[in-house]
Formats: C-alpha cells, sequence, structure tokens
C-alpha cells in the first residue's frame, strides 16, 4: 500500500501524505477510501481533455507546419501511435508501469495484464482503479506521438508504428514506474507533478535520436521548407491548450484545490510564453508571428508541466517566460548551428522545455517563494531538491538515448526507417496512404 501512495507523490504529494501516513503506522486500523463521484467526474473529464489534445489538437498543430503533401501522413501517423498505445497500455503498458514494484523498483509486476485485478478504488485516492487507468492511458498515447514533429516528411510509416509500440513498453512504461509508480527514482524523491520528465524528457531525447539517425529532409536546411497552413497549426495549439487543462489539473488526481492550483500555473505560464516569444520574434524579425506565437505557448505549457501544482503563480511566470528564451534559442542551436533536422522542434520546445521544468521546480518549490515547500515532500533543502531534480533529469535523459537509438537500429535491420528519395519528393500523402490532402479541381 505505501507503494502506491508513494507513486503518487508527484502528482499531489501534500495531499497524500496524511492518508500514506496513517497507512504505514504498524498496528493502526487502515482506513479504507471511498470512492468520490465529484473526483471521478473531473478525471474522467481530463482523461477526455488530453485525448483532446493527440486528437486532434497534435494532428493539427504539426499538420499545419508541414508541407501540403504531407499533410494526412501526419493525421494518420498521430491517430495510428495512439490507438496501438492505448491498446497495448490496457494489455500490458499499465501493469509494467504501475504494477507493484519489482526488480528493485526499475518496473511493474504483472499482477494487472489485460487490466486484471484492478481494485474499485486506486489506493490512496478516491477514484476507481479504472479511472486511474484511462487517466494514464491518455498519457501513454500522446508522448510516443509528440514524436511525430521530428521525422515527419520522411519516415516510413512501418517503421514509425513498430517504433513507437515497442518504446512505450521500453521507455515510457518503466520511466513513468520508475516516478509515478513508486520506483526507485520516486524513493530519492524526484518529482514530477504531470510529465516534464516521464513525457517531455522522454519524447524530446528520443525525438532527437530518431532525427539524427534518419538524416535531413532533401533541402535541408539551405532550401525553405515553409509550413503550408499556419492557422491550422494555431488552431491546433489552442486545442493543446486547452487540453492541457486535464493533463495538468488532472495529475491533481482529484477535483481539489492542487487541480486548480495546476490550472492557473499552466494557463499563465502559456499566456506568458506565447507572448515572450512573439516579443522575441518582434525585435528580431521586425514582425510577430502566428506560428511563433503557437510555439511560444506549447514551450510555456511542456515547461510549466512538471512544476504545475508545486508553484505559485508568480513562479510559474517566470517559468513561461524562460520557456520561451531558452526554447527559442535551443531551436536555433540545433537546427541552425547543428544543422540537426529536428523539424517542427519536439526536442528544442518539449525535450528542453521539460528537462528545464523539472529542474526550476527544485528551486521554486520553497516555501519562501510561494510554493509548496521542501517539508511537503519530504526534501531537506533546495539544494538537496535541485540535486534530484537534475539527477531524474540526466538518467531520464540518457536512458531514453541510449534505448531509443537501440530500438531504432534493430527494427532497421527488418523495416527501413525512411522512405526512397522519390516518395520524399512526391509526398508522404500520396505515395505511402495513397491520398491527398487537399484536392483542388
Amino acid at each position: 500500500m505505501n507503494r502506491r501512495v508513494a507513486a503518487l507523490g508527484a502528482f499531489a504529494v501534500w495531499s497524500l501524505l496524511a492518508p500514506a501516513d496513517a497507512m504505514a503506522q504498524g498496528g493502526q486500523d487502515i482506513v479504507e477510501v471511498v470512492e468520490n463521484s465529484g473526483d471521478t467526474a473531473w478525471i474522467l473529464a481530463s482523461a477526455a481533455l488530453v485525448l483532446l489534445m493527440t486528437l486532434p489538437g497534435l494532428d493539427l498543430f504539426y499538420g499545419g507546419l508541414v508541407r501540403a503533401k504531407n499533410f494526412l501522413s501526419v493525421f494518420l501517423q498521430v491517430g495510428a501511435i495512439a490507438a496501438v498505445a492505448s491498446t497495448l497500455w490496457i494489455v500490458v503498458g499499465y501493469t509494467l508501469a504501475f504494477g507493484d514494484s519489482s526488480l528493485g523498483g526499475w518496473l511493474g509486476g504483472g499482477q494487472h495484464w489485460m487490466l486484471y485485478n484492478l481494485d474499485a478504488v486506486y489506493p490512496g485516492l478516491a477514484i476507481p482503479e479504472s479511472t486511474f487507468v484511462l487517466f494514464q492511458m491518455t498519457f501513454a498515447a500522446i508522448t510516443p506521438a509528440l514524436m511525430v514533429g521530428a521525422w515527419v516528411e520522411r519516415a516510413r510509416f512501418a517503421f514509425i508504428i513498430t517504433f513507437c509500440a515497442i518504446w512505450g513498453l521500453v521507455v515510457y512504461a518503466p520511466v513513468a514506474h520508475w516516478i509515478w509508480g513508486g520506483g526507485w527514482l520516486a524513493a530519492m524523491g524526484a518529482l514530477d507533478f504531470a510529465g516534464g520528465m516521464v513525457v517531455h524528457t522522454t519524447a524530446g531525447m528520443s525525438a532527437l535520436v530518431i532525427a539524427v539517425l534518419l538524416g535531413k529532409r532533401q533541402g535541408f536546411p539551405k532550401s525553405a521548407l515553409l509550413p503550408h497552413a499556419p492557422g491550422i497549426t494555431m488552431l491546433g495549439a489552442v486545442l493543446l491548450w486547452v487540453g492541457w487543462f486535464g493533463f495538468n489539473g488532472g495529475s491533481a488526481l482529484g477535483a481539489t484545490a492542487s487541480a486548480s492550483d495546476a490550472i492557473i500555473n499552466t494557463h499563465v505560464a502559456a499566456s506568458v510564453a506565447a507572448m515572450v516569444w512573439i516579443a522575441i520574434e518582434r525585435i528580431k524579425f521586425g514582425k510577430p508571428t502566428t506560428v511563433g506565437f503557437a510555439t511560444g505557448a506549447i514551450a510555456g505549457l511542456a515547461t510549466i508541466t512538471p512544476a504545475a501544482g508545486f508553484v505559485s503563480p508568480g513562479a510559474a511566470i517566470l517559468i513561461g517566460a524562460a520557456a520561451s528564451i531558452v526554447c527559442y534559442y535551443a531551436i536555433q542551436l540545433i537546427k541552425m548551428r547543428l544543422h540537426i533536422d529536428d523539424s517542427l522542434d519536439v526536442f528544442a520546445v518539449h525535450g528542453v522545455g521539460g528537462m528545464i521544468g523539472s529542474i526550476l521546480l527544485g528551486m521554486f518549490l520553497s516555501a519562501g517563494l510561494g510554493g509548496a515547500g521542501y517539508d511537503s515532500v519530504g526534501a531537506g533543502s533546495m539544494g538537496a531538491q535541485l540535486g534530484v531534480q537534475a539527477l531524474g533529469v540526466a538518467i531520464v535523459a540518457g536512458y531514453s538515448v541510449v534505448a531509443t537509438a537501440l530500438i531504432a537500429l534493430a527494427i532497421n535491420l527488418f523495416v527501413p526507417m525512411r522512405v526512397n528519395e522519390e516518395e520524399e519528393v512526391q509526398g508522404l500523402d500520396i505515395t505511402s496512404h495513397g491520398e491527398r490532402g487537399w484536392e483542388f479541381d
């Protein structure tokens, strides 16, 4: 029981300390938690909001950024990844991530294969375990789908689906267990409210690896490979923005003050980040853009995610500003100087954002800065928490890089990563799927 309560510490630890302590006391009666319909309704709604982020939010955000001849390929890739990841989550992913800890806290046990033997109420919470499964399933679906932006316009569809299916079980599920499932990083004190390490660091680092292995699109970086529909991208961004309320607010795992705090911080971080991004554009190029506003908002959302329920709104404003500045220049470094074709900036926005947000959490958790306080999570000091957060980021990033490279290279022996040159020139919509996104008669 203690393991499962500890697993939720990264979400709303201060609201769970009392139940955790009560259950830990030997010789005392364990209080049976009764389902709360309000909490259950909120988590069910949050699951729908997170799915909205993937379908259609991520579809539209990425779809508008590619060239017209690859528009449908993005939609199908995101949709197929979400479908495969959701199915695998039910079969085996959930038990690997949230089953009873085994192998020294490295992986969950197998007692929940095919969602067998679920509890009526998830231990330590007031929601059914099936509701918890559903909410976590939407995270398992969106995380590999985020990586689509790194390989658009040149990756082979069969490779993508095979890679993401294996990646979800080899990378995402173990990391989720380490931090959210009561694993060894949680035992060290690493915090991640809604996915700075579990979602954004894993996806961002893995996306960078795949971009390097695949190589550049034809014409990159000399030719301008411009978005074909910035308006569609803006529409996708605002759907992601709204859906993120469920992503972060739902991670409180109840209709509580923690959920309200997380949503306020989410919104203000995105607002500030979007405005800082277009301010940078205005200074450097003379004109703010819709793509810049959308990208800045996503950077702010990714960066506040690990800290959303732990910090004050004032800290969220600072985190949002830092997100835009750091992520903007990360794009310049990756694309302009290193010439790595991470096509839609998955690493620079999600990966870098998730990592800096995870580390800044260690500072802004301070009660003196309006945060929840180190005592609330059992941390001794700012320095200690910063160290744990930095170590957690380094471990998750390193594991994601190594595992991703091994998975991708192994699959490439049987299913080539990349389409051929002619298929890339014609576009993936027609060559891979026999359709066109836009028919003009």
